[in-house]
């Protein structure tokens, strides 16, 4: 067996093992079990992944034969590597976060079931990325289903806990029927379940069939990554599973989304138009536009961090549009940087959403509260957790030096490059770009709002409840689960001309074009590529400051450049690596400056706050999230649509208005446009139908009849059409 098919099959008998195990281990330690069972299998499989991305190697080993189906068949390439090494990072830190979140729930839930359910999530992670027949991943697609509602029903004696689920459920088999059938045709159409098959039949594929697969899988498949009108279930998902749960929900399921539309549409099938492209763009923008609208006015930390997942996977949609766009275009080097911004992407939103609710989870668990609006006033009582959820959220708005402003700043500049697009009805793409670029700018502006105000509203000021007031630091073993993504949120953002090379391994056999060299040149002259760099934009190196560091460190160097075209000659350049030096330095500088010159010998004296008059300030009496969202209620109000249900005044002495009680119900515009008449719709088919239960043997017996002539016809009709 090979080293890579060993990682493996170690990781997948640990996951096992360790759910085994569970059922006759005693309660109290099943947390640790947990815990150790999982970091134990995700370091196996990151080690598999960065083993694969590292080498540039690829792992296939064949299982065994099943009559009529074929042979289930295991490979790992560059592409399936990546995923699987961003999944083992996330679910290590979650693993370590469990050792001490989970004693939460003894004497109340079974944790040997959620043990199992967690264990055998991952193993299910592992096998659909490594899946390379149609049976094995749709297999594993199912299990990974089926186990997430598990975990998201947890909590089952709470209503919404079962509501969520069944929701989450009911979603994912719809789009899950959509996958089987696309995938179902190319198997047919190829004679043979493999992918190596599939890959091969799809160059036949007419322009209809290609629509068709298209379509199913997009949305089929965009179900599980959050992709507007199919994001139903994660504000209300996230909101009742347990924390670490939602860490992997936001953090690594929504990403096999990602991976079942690119692994069919990217790699199985060629790109041959734009049109896709741009159907992407379009749906990515509307996703980051609405899932950041209501997350501002959502005070449900959980749920708030759940609508910031569809607006994050709405952008890595729109740098997956770009680049298929550029593809299909003519631009393979362009759309190399498209993809891999949107690559990047992803994994940024896995590390920072993934600490983020780790953050809330901790808040919760030593509050007892998600309502921002009962928060406030915890960087006192938990610092570390006030300090990592700060640095998540920095991530997430996209500011230097965090990794989040690495791949929104590559996405954009992919976005910027669509000015050179030239083909038929290109002034119609641009729009569209222009579009998604506009979106994208307004999200992020939106984004920082939001976060001002979850920042601010749990973390500063007053204590709003009493449960505040008591709170205490998360356990040791809680704070270094955040730690690992804070750092890696960290890493990504100051060494992208490390991360670039390795993810260009998992584009380049999509695009048959590197984007290394277009992103980061060989900025170091003992870098033995540093020749092959044109003269014009080699001579501009010193300048920028690029070679520094070239005598300790290895690669090509520390900025990532991006020099244009002829329609858009601009050459754009950062360094987040130098950006990083000069902000340390920046604040060092100001504190000698306060600490020394300015206040040095200076006494500083306390004295009671200023309350405006008023004897003591009461928390009541301080700014709530509710006052810092409205203006965007009512700005984007034709969005929202709210619906009051209660409007009563109380008055003293029938002249004086004592208190005005109003309560909104804002229903979700997807809810409002699309569920609802679908719902409808389905009702009053479901009516009609329900004549049919009538209890005549021979009407029964008549419908029978129908069906089967209905499946003769239209078999008869596809053998037809196939032709000799």
């Amino acid at each position: 067996m090979s080293p890579i098919g060993l990682l493996l099959a170690t990781a997948l008998s640990v996951c096992v093992a360790g759910a085994l195990a569970g059922i006759v281990v005693p309660s109290p330690r099943v947390p640790a079990l947990s815990a150790w069972a999982g970091s134990l299998a995700s370091v196996l499989l990151l080690l598999a992944g960065g083993w694969i991305l590292l080498e540039g190697q690829s792992f296939r080993a064949d299982l065994w034969a099943i009559y009529g189906w074929g042979t289930l068949t295991l490979s790992l390439d560059r592409l399936s590597a990546f995923f699987l090494f961003v999944a083992g990072l996330v679910m290590l830190a979650v693993s370590i976060f469990s050792a001490g979140y989970l004693k939460r729930y003894v004497g109340r839930y079974s944790l040997k079931a959620l043990n199992a359910w967690y264990l055998l999530l991952l193993a299910s992670v592992a096998l659909i990325l490594v899946a390379n027949d149609v049976l094995l991943f749709l297999a594993a697609w199912e299990a990974m289903t089926i186990l997430s509602y598990l975990l998201v029903n947890f909590e089952h004696r709470r209503e919404e806990s079962s509501r969520a689920g069944y929701l989450l459920l009911a979603m994912s088999e719809a789009g899950f029927m959509a996958g089987v059938l696309a995938l179902l045709f190319l198997s047919v159409h190829a004679g043979s379940m493999g992918f190596s098959a599939l890959r091969a039949a799809g160059l036949d594929l007419g322009p209809l069939a290609r629509w068709t697969v298209f379509l199913l899988t997009f949305f089929g498949f965009g179900v599980k990554a959050g992709l507007v009108p199919l994001n139903s279930w994660l504000p209300r998902a996230h909101p009742v599973a347990p924390g670490n749960i939602s860490v992997a929900l936001s953090g690594v399921i929504v990403n096999l989304g990602i991976y079942g539309i690119a692994r069919v549409n990217l790699d199985l099938l060629p790109i041959a138009s734009v049109l896709p492209g741009l159907i992407v763009l379009l749906f990515g923008t509307l996703s980051a536009l609405l899932g950041v609208l209501y997350a501002n006015i959502e005070h449900d930390l959980k749920a708030l961090l759940a609508h910031h997942t569809v607006e994050q996977m709405g952008i890595v949609f729109i740098g997956l549009g770009a680049g298929i766009v550029f593809v299909a275009a003519g631009f393979p080097v362009l759309a190399s940087v498209a993809f891999l911004a949107s690559l990047y992407h992803m994994a940024n939103h896995s590390f920072f959403k993934g600490l983020l609710f780790l953050s809330a989870a901790s808040v919760d668990a030593a509050v007892g509260a998600k309502n921002i609006d009962r928060l406030g006033g915890l960087i006192k009582r938990m610092p570390w957790t006030a300090l990592f959820f700060l640095v998540g959220a920095v991530a997430l708005v996209a500011l230097p030096p965090f990794n989040g402003f690495v791949s929104e700043w590559l996405i954009i500049q992919s976005l910027l490059r669509s000015a050179e697009l030239s083909f038929v009805g290109a002034v119609a793409a641009k729009i569209v770009f222009i579009l998604a670029g506009a979106g994208l700018a307004l999200a992020t502006a939106l984004a920082l709002s939001c976060f001002v105000k979850a920042f601010a509203m749990t973390f500063l000021g007053m204590g709003r409840s009493e449960d505040v007031r008591g709170a205490r630091e998360a356990s040791r073993t809680m704070v270094v689960g955040m730690g690992i993504l804070a750092l890696l949120c960290l890493l990504f953002g100051v060494l992208p001309t490390y991360v670039i090379p390795l993810l260009d391994g998992a584009i380049q056999p999509l695009t048959g074009a590197s984007a290394v060299g277009a992103l980061v040149p060989a900025f170091f002259a003992s870098n033995p590529a540093h020749d092959t760099v044109p003269t014009g934009i080699a001579e501009g190196f010193p300048q920028l400051g690029a070679q520094i560091g070239q005598s300790f460190l290895p690669g090509r160097g520390l900025v990532v450049l991006h020099p244009g075209g002829t329609g858009n000659p601009v050459v754009f350049a950062m360094s987040t690596s130098y950006m990083v030096l000069v902000l340390v330095g920046l604040l060092l500088l100001t504190y000698v400056l306060v600490r020394v010159v300015l206040t040095r010998g200076r006494k500083s004296t306390r004295r009671r706050r200023w309350d405006g008059g008023v004897r003591s300030l009461r928390p009541e009496m301080t700014y709530t999230a509710t006052g810092f969202s409205n203006p965007v209620k009512v700005i984007f109000e034709a969005v929202f649509r709210p619906t009051t249900v209660q409007d009563t005044r109380e008055m003293a002495a029938e002249h004086f208005r004592s208190a005005i009680l109003r309560e909104r119900v804002t229903v979700h515009v997807v809810d409002r446009w699309f569920v609802q008449p679908v719902k409808g719709a389905a009702m009053r088919v479901a009516n009609r139908l329900a004549a049919m239960h009538h209890g005549r043997i021979n009407a029964y017996a008549a419908y029978v009849l129908v069906a089967m002539l209905l499946v003769i016809a239209v078999g008869f009709a596809i053998e037809t059409a196939g032709g000799p």
